[in-house]
């Protein structure tokens, strides 16, 4: 079975759109790394004068977007009544962990293969020894997501499998911690995280994910506790009292604050399962009609 092919060997147009939106962030990190980059705004953006530096952060970035893709198939399964996102989730996870090991390929590189100096950093590193233990973490679950594994660990490859949340949380730090003060994507990931877990503490309570109140909800509260974790983080980290950085939350004159984009992601979220709610409600209705004029 190839990864753009379904389990009879069909071709599934799900699975190779995902395969090939998992090689463009590498695919174009390469083409940078080989042609350079492009003159002209923006292009400070990618690999700029120190591409080694950037290729990493770049890598780790994707590492933990495709862990949160991987973590968004479930709900997103039950709210878009979509079962065969499915078919995506493994794929997307090995994706994170691709990008994760090439992270840390880089940055061998970056200190010239220097095995005792990247042993001693990441011992010594607390935001190091973070990223390591998540990546660990990430190649326990790669190693085990083959149909083998699942058939030999049984029930235990769920609970294996649940560390994955675990991972998700020391990533999140591990971003943080890495980027000092500018913690705009960081908070963005960490509220997209929360919103993720919050789908899932609603299903594990037993609320309807096909609500569009839940929904609504559970868009509300992430996003608060997006902007909570912002200005916490910024209090804690560099001084910055949490009441100023609230403030620039209710500020548009320069960017949308992360707990903006949350509630929105979240809102859209909302739409999606009201749509198919009404679509799926509408269907039986119709059959029935029919019946009825026949």
């Amino acid at each position: 079975m190839t990864p753009w092919t379904d389990r009879a060997g069909k071709l599934s147009p799900l699975k190779a759109l995902a395969f090939t939106g998992t090689l463009v962030p590498a695919l174009l990190l390469g083409y940078y790394a080989v042609k350079g980059f492009p003159q002209g705004a923006g292009a400070s953006t990618l690999l700029g004068p120190r591409p080694f530096t950037a290729a990493i952060h770049e890598t780790g970035d994707w590492a933990i977007r495709f862990l949160l893709m991987s973590l968004a198939v479930t709900p997103l399964r039950r709210i878009g009544q979509w079962p065969k996102l499915i078919l995506i989730r493994r794929m997307l996870g090995i994706a994170a962990l691709a990008y994760a090991i090439g992270h840390l390929v880089l940055y061998f590189f970056d200190q010239n293969w220097d095995v005792v100096r990247i042993v001693s950093e990441i011992a010594l590193r607390i935001y190091l020894t973070i990223g390591f233990v998540a990546l660990l973490g990430l190649v326990a679950l790669g190693l085990t997501s083959t149909d083998a594994a699942i058939r030999k660990l049984g029930r235990n490859w769920n609970r294996l499998h649940k560390i994955v949340y675990a991972i998700g949380i020391l990533a999140a730090l591990h971003f943080f911690m890495q980027s000092k003060a500018d913690v705009y994507e960081p908070t963005l990931m960490a509220g997209l995280f929360m919103l993720l877990m919050f789908y899932r503490l609603a299903h594990w309570r037993g609320l309807s994910l096909t609500s569009p109140v839940v929904l609504v909800a559970i868009a509300v509260v992430a996003a608060l506790s997006t902007v909570i974790v912002e200005a916490a983080w910024y209090g804690l980290a560099t001084g910055v009292p949490p009441a100023r950085v609230l403030w620039a939350n209710l500020q548009f004159s320069y960017t949308i604050r992360p707990g903006w984009w949350v509630l929105a992601t979240g809102l859209a979220v909302a739409l999606l399962g009201f749509v198919r709610s009404m679509g799926k409600a509408e269907a039986p209705r119709g059959r029935r009609a029919a019946r009825a004029a026949a």
